[in-house]
């Protein structure tokens, strides 16, 4: 029906489930140095590369993941899943079948 999703792991959160790991004295110590590390200038490379495609021509089965090279370098690696197709035609199917009641 031309409907197409794409679902984006926003990344690194706080909530109140994270506090119950460490005090937040100490969350609020280590965030800026996670910050630094995992949120490089190309930490949204794959949302915005993903927001530029035509939908149909991606592979379902494949996630695309935003990478930095040690010097820096922005890339998107795609990622097979490992899903059997077979499988996920019949939950697809499934999934159609209890859409129509």
């Amino acid at each position: 029906q031309g409907l197409y999703s794409s679902v984006v792991c926003p990344g690194l959160v706080m909530t109140n489930m994270t506090y119950g790991i460490l005090p937040v004295l100490m969350w609020k110590l280590l965030m800026p140095i996670m910050w630094l590390v995992s949120g490089s200038p190309g930490w949204f490379l794959a949302e915005v590369w993903l927001f530029k495609q035509k939908p149909e021509y991606l592979d379902l089965l494949v996630k695309y993941h935003s990478c930095t090279t040690g010097l820096g370098r922005c890339y998107v690696e795609a990622r097979k899943m490992d899903v059997d197709e077979d499988t996920a035609e019949k939950l697809y199917q499934k999934l159609l079948e209890l859409e129509e009641q």
